[in-house]
């Protein structure tokens, strides 16, 4: 029986039909053994699969499970479903559930593959009574999130290296309460041999090379791109001349940066401050 060939532009659904296969494919897999997996009727993968009946967010969740993709299809999922996201991020975070290295810069906020539900939560809070997004909104924010989380649980995970800007674990987000919890948690993180966590510390000053949020990714192919963003859009940048220049800051990033037992050492350090001052 020949197949019949996906085109990815095909329609705006096309991308997760191919990606469906492709991943399908690899686990030798056919349609109806997928089916049984899932608990579907085998034509409904093909039509997944033909784009010709768009995915539910339990198909592709399950389907992610079972062909153990990482979370890949539930973020391409809501890649075609958002409108809460920032433009552009969704794009950066279906590289995101594929690179073999993720390093990231984030300022005043703990970045989101790092932080408790608890933690994303509040956060979201504050967009709601600030008037910046509506419950539903960020609820699918979060959601969001922790569909991007799974990927530091794949197999094998990713090498995630963070160097945090002090104000992330200054910044009281949540309440004490939610605070400690997630310093903790970025405490847990950093024993995972494939994370590693450093504080750029206000010390730095002036010479902090980034003055911005920044995330790189490098692709199992070794090509690494580039993101960043501000309050209206995010850019991904696939593009040498682009990127080059953010993997060097990032490099003496972190040279600058106080060293992970130190880095933990500040992090527990506040939050021991936090737990004296709610006794």
């Amino acid at each position: 029986m020949n197949k019949k060939e996906l085109d990815p532009k095909s329609s705006p659904w096309a991308p997760f039909g191919v990606q469906l296969r492709r991943s399908r494919e690899a686990r030798g897999l056919t349609q109806a053994q997928l089916a049984r997996l899932i608990g579907c009727d085998p034509s409904h993968v093909s039509l997944v699969e033909l784009s010709h009946r768009p995915p539910s967010l339990k198909f592709a969740m399950k389907a992610d499970e079972v062909l153990e993709t990482g979370g890949t299809l539930t973020l391409m999922y809501w890649q075609h479903r958002h409108t809460a996201l920032v433009p552009g991020f969704p794009e950066y975070a279906n590289y995101e559930a594929r690179a073999a290295e993720i390093r990231m810069f984030e300022i005043d906020v703990v970045p989101g593959l790092l932080q408790t539900l608890q933690y994303a939560t509040a956060l979201e809070a504050g967009h709601v009574r600030q008037g910046g997004a509506t419950q539903e909104q960020a609820d699918e924010r979060v959601s969001f999130l922790q569909t991007r989380q799974q990927c530091l649980d794949r197999t094998p995970p990713p090498l995630v290296h963070a160097v945090l800007d002090e104000s992330c674990i200054r910044r009281l987000v949540g309440g004490q309460d939610v605070m400690v919890a997630q310093l903790l948690h970025l405490e847990e993180l950093a024993q995972r041999p494939n994370i590693v966590i450093q504080i750029a510390p206000f010390s730095l000053g002036e010479n902090r090379p980034f003055m911005r949020m920044v995330f790189l990714l490098t692709m199992p192919d070794q090509k690494v791109l580039g993101y960043s963003e501000n309050e209206h859009r995010g850019f991904l940048d696939r593009e040498a001349e682009a990127v080059l220049p953010l993997v060097r800051g990032y490099d003496r990033l972190q040279i600058e940066a106080m060293n992970q037992a130190d880095s933990l050492a500040m992090i527990r350090s506040a939050r021991r401050d936090l737990e004296w001052m709610s006794t």
